[in-house]
């Protein structure tokens, strides 16, 4: 089949006369597969209990003489008018108690048992009729999960929550203790008496807030869990997913994907942003890493602008067709758009679609039909997998403590965190997974660790014998603070990371805003640093750098610590960027990780697919101006087969090349 290739579909806001049309014209522009059905609920069930499925069968039937996959939605992203009516209980509550109500999408509450009940009774229908229909090739559950209603905080919610700390916990002490209740007179006597941490007067107990984001990512979760059920039985065999956004942090990735037979992704850059691809190679990496580097599928992009964001800014010529090829280059095995015919009505009628309202004779659509004539022409890169050399370590449990209230500082960020320690290894070529820390790292010979405020004894233990077999670790500043229940670790800052690192942390140090300290030393990188400072009182580590000012001034910045087979460094501040890469391509040289191909010009990403179908070279210009690349030994553009093999490849702005043949192993997979 090939790299998939389409968009959403949604035929119901047009006249059906279009839709031949459509088919007409998707057939043209190389159209291999739709997600169909995302928000047809009130269009299939106008009234309860009265089904039309006559006009979704004559699409689906459409589609599939066509020759076009569908993946088929559930329809229950957005309930219709006539249920909120009926059942207003269904609608969430934010934490200061206002219902949100209906006129837009997503007006539910995960937990609400009305809701879950009228939309698996709609999912049976759907799977009862179109289970062996030969258009469907995978389900699409639910829409962007988290999104608008992220969690809710009514009392249906307050019931749910209650039962799931029964589950957790099992008794009332054993919550007390995990929650720190002694503290601001907080003991509970009986679960009845717990709530949703709601608006209150000051801060609201972390614990509590802590568990209330899990409570809410597994509330999400049994929404999808109970559809799925529901074709599991009706449909079984048919591959099931639901779209994740990036860097979405109500929903946890990594804890989703052992349920999604292919993890599946939205993802919009934004051509304002003259390095946003940085932030899309992190979430692709991220994606592909999700279950253990298998290729997942872009379901969303947009063909130009947006209508949500404050400015909405095209995207100009050769950046759709290049962010769509590093998609493909990261490990996906889909290019898929929201939308593909522009809509005249409604909230995202600005948003750009595959068929814009200016009809076929317009750039994007030009582009797109050019986009879907190359990714037919290379048929072998589906299935292909990545390999990386460096692991970067991302939890969702810890991104959800770090930014709650009453921290040394407000300015901790989970995600610019992430992006900072990322980007070195992407500007290097390196290639890079995103992984939880229960993953295995011992593939790794580098690992790379950004705030992980919260890490159970557990994972620190991991980490230890990671780099007592031999493992590079490096390990930034703010780790291993408390445990899951977000209690400080006994002992001292950094807790069960102490012995590993060499150290103890005796201060916290956060920097003013705006404020900034020098960073070196003798033999020393040099260079300035911001946000956060700690004052370290080495055990064994060896001093790297020193703060050269401040209050901290000849006091450790960075350390290294020998440990078994392996080394830990530790950064107790953020480093301006040139610095921290400096710091990682030391790391890297110590560790023996080398970037996907020698000699790669800057702005140029290289990654590398390989499988059954070949291996595949992909080079990707995020430049602005035309660069030429070397190649070690001789290669083929695929995107033109009469193309003899080179040993140099040009590249224009924004350019792209896929390049076959028998290559260099390389730092080998994605260059994250």
């Amino acid at each position: 089949m090939g790299i998939r290739f389409g968009g959403d579909y949604n035929p119901e806001q047009w006249p059906e006369e279009v839709w031949a049309q459509d088919l007409e014209l998707m057939k043209a522009a190389h159209v291999t597969m739709v997600t169909a059905g995302i928000f047809s609920w009130a269009k299939v069930e106008p009234r309860p209990g009265e089904w039309d499925f006559g006009w979704f069968d004559r699409v689906l039937d459409g589609l599939a003489g066509a020759g076009i996959e569908v993946c088929l939605a559930t329809m229950t992203a957005s309930p219709p008018p006539w249920l909120s009516r009926a059942h207003p209980e269904i609608l969430p509550e934010g934490p200061d108690g206002q219902r949100r109500w209906p006129g837009a999408r997503q007006h539910f509450c995960p937990s609400s048992p009305v809701f879950r009940a009228h939309a698996v009774r709609l999912v049976e229908q759907l799977a009862t009729r179109y289970a062996d229909h030969p258009a469907l090739a995978m389900w699409h559950v639910g829409n962007e999960y988290g999104c608008h209603t992220r969690q809710c905080f009514c009392e249906v919610s307050a019931q749910d929550f209650r039962r799931w700390l029964r589950e957790r916990y099992g008794t009332v002490a054993a919550l007390n203790d995990a929650w720190s209740t002694s503290f601001w007179s907080q003991a509970y006597g009986d679960f009845a008496e717990v709530l949703p941490p709601r608006t209150a007067p000051t801060f609201a107990n972390p614990a509590q807030q802590l568990d209330y984001l899990r409570f809410g990512d597994q509330a999400l979760k049994d929404c999808y869990l109970a559809e799925r059920a529901v074709l599991d039985r009706l449909a079984p065999g048919v591959p099931v997913t639901t779209n994740l956004m990036p860097q979405h942090k109500p929903v946890d990735a990594f804890g989703w994907a052992p349920s999604m037979d292919v993890v599946a992704l939205d993802f919009y850059q934004d051509p304002y942003v003259p390095d946003d691809h940085v932030r899309a190679g992190y979430v692709f990496d991220l994606m592909r890493s999700a279950r253990g580097g298998q290729p997942w599928l872009l379901l969303e992009q947009a063909a130009g602008a947006v209508n949500w964001r404050r400015r909405n800014g095209p995207k100009p010529p050769g950046a759709m067709r290049l962010w769509s090829w590093q998609a493909v280059a990261q490990g996906a095995d889909a290019v898929l758009f929201f939308q593909w015919r522009q809509s005249r009505g409604g909230a995202e009628k600005f948003h750009s679609a595959m068929l814009p309202h200016g009809g076929t004779d317009t750039r994007i659509f030009r582009e797109v039909c050019e986009l879907g004539r190359e990714l037919a022409a290379v048929p072998g890169i589906e299935g292909t997998r990545s390999r990386a050399s460096v692991a970067l370590l991302a939890d969702w449990q810890s991104w959800w403590a770090l930014e709650l209230d009453s921290r040394p500082s407000a300015a901790l960020d989970h995600s610019h965190s992430a992006l900072a320690h990322y980007r070195p290894l992407f500007e290097a070529g390196v290639a890079c997974d995103v992984v939880p820390p229960d993953r295995d790292l011992t593939p790794y010979p580098m690992v790379v660790v950004p705030n992980l405020y919260l890490l159970t004894a557990d994972h620190a233990a991991r980490l230890a014998a990671y780099v007592r077999g031999g493992g590079h670790l490096v390990v930034s500043f703010f780790s291993g603070i408390v445990d899951a229940c977000d209690r400080v670790h006994p002992g001292g800052y950094p807790g069960p990371l102490r012995e590993l690192l060499g150290l103890r942390v005796a201060e916290f140090w956060p920097l003013a805003e705006g404020a900034s300290v020098a960073v070196g030393g003798a033999g020393a990188h040099g260079g300035r640093a911001d946000l956060w400072t700690e004052e370290i009182v080495p055990a064994g580590a060896e001093v790297v750098a020193r703060f050269l000012d401040g209050e901290l001034a000849g006091r450790p910045a960075v350390t290294r610590h020998d440990y078994g087979r392996g080394t830990a460094w530790y950064l107790g501040t953020r480093l301006e960027p040139a610095l921290l890469r400096a710091l990682l391509d030391d790391v890297r040289a110590a560790a023996g990780v080398a970037p996907v191909l020698p000699r790669l010009p800057a702005g140029v990403q290289a990654t590398v697919r390989e499988g059954a179908g070949g291996r595949y070279v992909f080079l990707l210009n995020h430049g602005c101006r035309a660069v030429e690349v070397p190649l070690p030994e001789p290669l083929r553009d695929a995107l033109a087969p009469r193309a003899a093999a080179v040993t140099r490849v040009e590249l224009a702005a924004r350019g792209v090349a896929v390049l076959t043949g028998p290559g260099p192993e390389g730092g080998g997979g994605a260059a994250g």
